[in-house]
């Protein structure tokens, strides 16, 4: 009678499609792009745009950004005029409780130096202030 019931243990298709579905990994859409530069000679403003739109869209979408290229920020200096009440994030610490020091966290060399040139961009242009002495205790500078 058990060997009966091992028989007919096979799992409905329903069941395997929802198995399938729950395991499935959501993925973004990726598509090939093309990195365009739309800077004048030696100077480098680049972006990425989509490969899959047909020669002429392409042809027309490269010429709207390049004659409107003078409104993207390509920089931090490029955007001095930024509200800080639209980006500004503060934690609500209480002044009496003192700071938990974690343990601290090794990054590969390559990410480190990535991390330390980007906080950098970010100081020197004015976006950071308190957040580099944080970064500074945990061994990036």
């Amino acid at each position: 009678m058990e060997n009966d019931y091992e028989e007919d243990c096979e799992p409905s298709p329903e069941l395997l499609r929802l198995v399938e579905q729950e395991t499935r990994e959501m993925k973004p859409h990726q598509e090939d792009i093309e990195l365009i530069n739309l800077g004048e000679k030696g100077e480098e403003k680049k972006v990425k745009i989509g490969t899959t739109m047909t020669k002429e869209t392409r042809e027309r979408l490269y010429a709207l950004l390049r004659e409107f290229r003078d409104i993207f920020a390509w920089s931090y200096q490029d955007m001095p005029a930024l509200d800080p009440d639209i980006v500004q994030h503060k934690l609500p610490l209480k002044p009496e409780s003192p700071p938990i020091k974690q343990k601290l966290r090794r990054m590969r060399p390559e990410v480190s130096l990535k991390i330390k040139e980007e906080i950098e961009k970010q100081f020197n242009a004015g976006f950071l202030a308190i957040l580099l002495l944080l970064f500074s205790f945990s061994g990036l500078f």
